[in-house]
């Protein structure tokens, strides 16, 4: 059996279908299962059986001589969100409970941590577990996989194969339920489809000229394929970046998104909002050389590559992964 959380969310979903395409169908999918939005992303999928997160630890006390791994990538992910206290019980605390009981039953595992505990970048982008103690996240999210991850460190105890991603801004299929909190891309597409304009946030940094900030964009069938990499691999625990370790502009991201689209480009700009410019990023790029170092050699998919498949074979068609 392969566990993996937050199944039926953008990440997990294609997590699992990657694991079907690999013939892996074993597949226990924990979530809460009440968003009828986001439970189509499961449709189609072989899975064992589905387990309410609340009941999970429960579940695997009655059934861990069976899990071969477990793949943790369901967390509260809302930037915006700034509830503490629930932060601290769906991300920190609960993440702690899957590390113990993987010690306890000899299981390793995958965690999903975030490049939001870069903050600013006032440290770079290199993945140094040395240097995870001094990130300033900009928002609780942040916070909240900035401390499992320095707990996870801190401790004398730990899984016999453990690693933390730090996932940038990842994209692509079976994110139609997130909202406000889906890429760039879908966020673009959706605008284009509706207006045949894009709106872009204009730069108040006098070194970025509008529409030239700067994110490190990853298709999720990447970072689905590093996941599988590591559960084949199980050596080498710790903390990684997983980006394309490109950085790119939103223009860049805009244009290939009216390319795939065959609309003619029609950008403008407008302010950033007030509340969140004086925390806004204007560049992220992931340092890739710690999980190549230890054997991951495949490229990954370039922008205009990844676009092009996620609007033509997944947003135009309104398709599932």
């Amino acid at each position: 059996m392969i566990v993996v959380t937050g199944a039926a969310g953008f990440i997990g979903s294609c997590l699992i279908q990657k694991l079907n395409n690999e013939k892996f169908n074993s597949i226990i999918a924990v979530d809460n299962f009440d968003v009828e939005a986001k439970n189509k992303n499961l449709e189609g999928k072989v899975i064992q059986e589905r387990v309410h997160r609340d009941n999970f630890f429960e579940w695997l006390d009655a059934n861990y001589e069976f899990v071969e791994f477990i793949f943790h990538i369901g967390a509260k992910t809302d930037t915006a969100l700034f509830d503490r206290a629930l932060l601290l019980k769906m991300n920190t605390e609960y993440t702690k409970t899957i590390w113990k009981k993987c010690i306890q039953y000899q299981i390793p595992v995958v965690y999903a941590s975030s490049a939001a505990t870069y903050g600013l970048g006032e440290y770079g982008y290199d993945d140094k577990e040395e240097d995870i103690p001094n990130l300033q996240p900009l928002n609780p999210y942040g916070e909240s996989k900035n401390d499992f991850d320095i707990w996870a460190l801190e401790q004398n105890e730990k899984p016999f194969f453990w690693a933390g991603l730090k996932f940038f801004n990842v994209y692509g299929p079976n994110e139609y339920h997130k909202g406000r909190m889906a890429s760039v891309i879908w966020h673009a597409f959706s605008q284009i489809k509706k207006t045949d304009k894009m709106k872009l946030f204009r730069s108040h940094n006098p070194d970025f000229k509008n529409g030239e900030q700067m994110r490190d964009f990853v298709y999720v069938m990447d970072v689905v394929d590093v996941c599988l990499f590591l559960m084949h691999h199980r050596k080498d625990s710790g903390i990684y970046n997983l980006g394309s370790g490109e950085a790119r502009t939103f223009l860049d991201l805009t244009r290939a998104t009216f390319k795939a689209m065959g609309v003619q480009e029609d950008i403008s700009f407008i302010d950033t909002p007030k509340d969140i410019r004086d925390k806004y990023q204007y560049f992220t790029e992931a340092n890739m050389a710690k999980l190549k170092s230890i054997g991951y050699n495949q490229p990954f998919t370039s922008l205009e590559k990844g676009v092009q498949d996620y609007v033509a074979n997944y947003l135009l068609e309104n398709k599932y992964y």
